[in-house]
């Protein structure tokens, strides 16, 4: 989506509209923020002197700039809450402090806007904020991963300077079991509607049926005399050809205000069906006339024509085919960028997974933002989509109690979504504990029984679920389900796959997903599922994140299968072998050491992996050999070291193979996988010489100038002969010249000290990115130089259009 400087307004929709009372105006209010860190005394008003606050530009994460502070010597870890995860006290939020930040903008409205109905559009504010308005507070959030939004016609004076304060506050460390970072990390957005007559706030709900059928319905207010409100509907295919156009009248009675009213079905024949290989993406475009046949609004959505079912004995069919969810659950935060959300580096993360065989993600455990959601749409990523993780005032914000949260939240959320091909299942929370207040093995059962019901208020198509752990109803027998089980609509185990059979067996009527699943035990907790009748799984914390640290100086999480810098390590071929079954696999994983360590009674360690050959002479190494093939054989310079069988029927073995006692000698290592003694796979590893030269590798062709697009360029330290060194050490340094900033830098390493802001990185296995982002409206060449001491600087010449 295009950014837009202040002062200019940006027509997202007008559509041959009659006049301009029809357009909807959206101006982003990204540029020109002034930011200071910590509380300030009277930071809302009008008069207070913020020349000499820090420029910022939104989506904005105040924290990820703060200081790394380690535990203090007697910090000890807080074993009465084992599932919180707790070192010390900063291991779970990243090590970083917890605090205030402000937000200043001076806007000026123009003048065009005079008389028009205006509107603050937040996408949200982290962890909590509140939000004035030349001085005066006009709302805020409780819970800032849900967007709100404020009608600030009164407060906004058009053609005059005003105001508009933000105070966010990332609250205690307890508060959150993960890193959340800290403020505007999301768009902000100033919204102008005609004043009586408008379309509400995700106003369109869109439903398929039979794969041709598509059913539009719509919420108007109004506010004047209007009682008979005409609707025109136009449905563009994804080509961008008009398939249907229509026309129907919506009415109100007095005293009735807002209006909810189907507007019409519609049969499209031989439809482009969405799916996983084929996203296709329709487009409603839905205008608003009053009584007088003036077009006063006009809004557009996107869905997808197809259709979801999930039953117990095959699991999720889309579009009446089976198809197993193989995906990942992890937090929000985009390593080097912190919570700040960028497109372009969730469009990253996206089309890599995609890559590897992932088709699926959970949004753990808290929604994501609109633009992930719709980056999904268009890859072709069934997504759970997640709304809290534990039902506690704790847990979600601790400003308010969780029961003052869920009746607002809930709407926004679903409204926001459910129009997306790519949600496939709500979950309302994760992991949830027994609460005081409630009855004995109640477990959340009346509180979801209550949000369920308001869920199906505004969409009844998708089944509700919610991630439990521990599964059991008593912790001592284990003998059955939660009560919490026995209600949802899809039974949701993060780990507990081993209880689906016998579950399955007393309650035919379940339906089975294993909504985290340890890469600890990655292979096994997907082989031993029965893949017919179950979803599908999600394996816990696939990349690395900031967070949820096993103790310092690690910043965070370290078991994924990619690192903090999206670097696949060895075991995510491992996952490719069997999440992209149907193409040959073969990676070859040198063991570095044993990672085993136990979280809440989940083993989740990850053993420490490279695959370089670059070693002491004579070494006696351990390797693994991870691959879809039936067999693999080893050769060391051109030596073959034996060949070995896939082990297909043993569940923990299977498509990898182990290599004891290898003697290691410079030269190199290849891994040859044959199917019925045909080669169709190899790997191979070699022994690198110094590196003597930088290169650089950039990953966005069409990088656009709109102020929040994005360019990672990963600098690489290679050898005479161009070959990656992963032994490589020494400090990058990076610098810009031409229309664009430096907004991170970061490498694998996720026990280094080193900030994520600035504009030097040391090398990591050989390499380390520096994450740029354009101007807005300033197209141009951009210049980046990379050097570290004894090898050659790079320099890299890019454009933005």
């Amino acid at each position: 989506m295009t950014r837009t400087g202040l002062g200019t307004l940006l027509a997202v929709v007008a559509f041959g509209m009659t006049t301009a009372m029809a357009q909807r105006h959206v101006q982003t209010l990204n540029d020109g923020w002034r930011f200071l860190a910590g509380d300030v005394d009277n930071g809302e008003k009008t008069g207070l002197n913020d020349s000499g606050w820090r420029e910022v530009i939104v989506p904005h994460d105040f924290q990820i700039e703060q200081p790394w502070v380690a535990p203090a010597a007697g910090e000890k870890a807080d074993n009465n809450d084992p599932a919180a995860n707790i070192k010390s006290r900063l291991s779970s939020r990243g090590f970083k402090e917890m605090g205030q930040g402000w937000y200043r903008l001076h806007l000026v409205p123009a003048d065009s806007l005079r008389g028009r109905r205006l509107l603050l559009d937040f996408g949200g504010i982290m962890y909590v904020g509140d939000v004035y308005v030349n001085g005066k507070k006009v709302g805020g959030t409780d819970y800032g991963y849900v967007g709100f939004q404020i009608d600030v016609t009164q407060e906004l004076k058009v053609g005059q300077d005003n105001v508009v304060a933000v105070c966010a506050d990332t609250r205690e460390p307890g508060n959150s079991r993960w890193y959340t970072g800290g403020g505007l990390f999301r768009d902000v957005k100033l919204v102008s509607t005609n004043r009586d007559l408008y379309f509400e706030r995700h106003p369109l709900r869109i439903t398929t049926r039979d794969n041709r059928f598509v059913t539009i319905a719509a919420e108007v207010a109004s506010r004047g005399r209007d009682k008979k409100m005409p609707v025109a509907l136009r449905i563009l295919d994804p080509q961008g050809q008009t398939v249907y156009e229509g026309r129907t009248e919506m009415r109100r009675s007095t005293p009735t205000r807002i209006v909810e009213q189907q507007l019409a079905e519609v049969e499209i024949p031989n439809a482009q069906l969405w799916d996983t290989d084929h996203p296709n993406l329709y487009t409603v475009v839905a205008t608003l006339y009053n009584e007088k046949g003036v077009a006063v609004d006009c809004v557009k959505e996107r869905f997808g024509i197809r259709t979801v079912e999930v039953t117990p004995n095959e699991g999720l069919l889309l579009n009446g085919k089976k198809v197993l969810l193989k995906g990942y659950a992890n937090h929000h935060s985009l390593g080097a960028l912190g919570a700040a959300a960028y497109p372009r580096a969730i469009e990253k993360r996206i089309q890599l997974m995609k890559q590897f065989g992932i088709n699926h993600i959970r949004t753990s455990h808290n929604p994501y933002s609109r633009e992930f959601i719709e980056l999904c749409d268009e890859n072709g990523i069934l997504v759970v989509d997640e709304l809290y993780d534990k039902w506690t005032r704790q847990h979600t914000g601790g400003r308010v109690p969780f029961e003052a949260l869920w009746q607002t939240d809930v709407p926004e959320w679903i409204k926001r979504d459910r129009n997306s091909p790519s949600v496939v299942m709500w979950s309302l929370g994760n992991e949830l504990q027994q609460d005081a207040n409630q009855p004995f093995n109640d477990f959340g059962v009346t509180m979801f029984k209550l949000m369920r019901t308001l869920i199906q208020r505004y969409d009844s198509t998708r089944l509700v679920t919610v991630a439990m752990h521990p599964r059991y109803r008593n912790w001592q027998t284990d003998s059955l389900p939660c009560d919490l089980a026995m209600v949802t609509d899809v039974q949701a185990y993060n780990y507990r796959y081993m209880y689906f059979p016998g579950d399955g067996r007393r309650f035919p009527w379940m339906r089975f997903y294993q909504s985290e699943a340890s890469v600890a035990a990655m292979g096994q907790n997907f082989f031993e599922m029965d893949l017919q009748r179950v979803m599908g799984l999600a394996y816990w914390g696939a990349i690395d994140y900031l967070g949820e640290s096993q103790g310092w100086p690690a910043k965070g999480w370290s078991q994924g299968v990619f690192d903090l810098e999206l670097n696949a390590k060895p075991k995510a071929y491992y996952m490719k072998s069997f999440f992209k079954a149907d193409e040959p696999v073969v990676h070859i994983g040198v063991i570095e050491k044993k990672g085993d360590m136990m979280w809440n009674g989940v083993q989740t360690g990850n053993d420490g992996m490279t695959d370089h050959w670059n070693r002491r002479q004579g070494q006696v190494l351990s390797l693994v050999t991870y691959t879809n093939a039936e067999e693999v054989e080893l050769a060391l310079n051109g030596r073959s070291l034996g060949k070995k069988l896939n082990d297909v029927k043993d569940a923990k073995m299977r498509n990898q193979i182990r290599w004891n006692n290898v003697k290691y000698e410079p030269g190199k290592l290849v891994a040859i996988a044959r199917n019925n003694g045909r080669e169709v796979a190899r790997h191979q590893i070699e022994t690198t010489s110094e590196a003597v030269r930088l290169n650089a590798e950039t990953d966005n062709a069409a990088w656009r100038a709109d102020g929040t697009d994005l360019q990672h360029v990963q600098v690489v330290a290679v050898d005479k002969k161009g070959r990656r060194v992963q032994t490589a050490a020494g400090e990058v340094t990076f610098a810009v010249e031409g229309p664009a900033d430096i907004v991170g830098v970061v490498n694998g390493d996720i026990n280094s000290n080193e900030m994520l802001v600035g504009s030097k990185r040391s090398l990591y296995n050989g390499t380390c990115t520096v994450i740029l982002r354009s101007k807005a409206g300033a197209k141009g060449q951009v210049v980046l130089t990379a050097s570290a001491p004894g090898m050659k600087p790079v320099k890299t010449k890019l454009h933005t259009l």
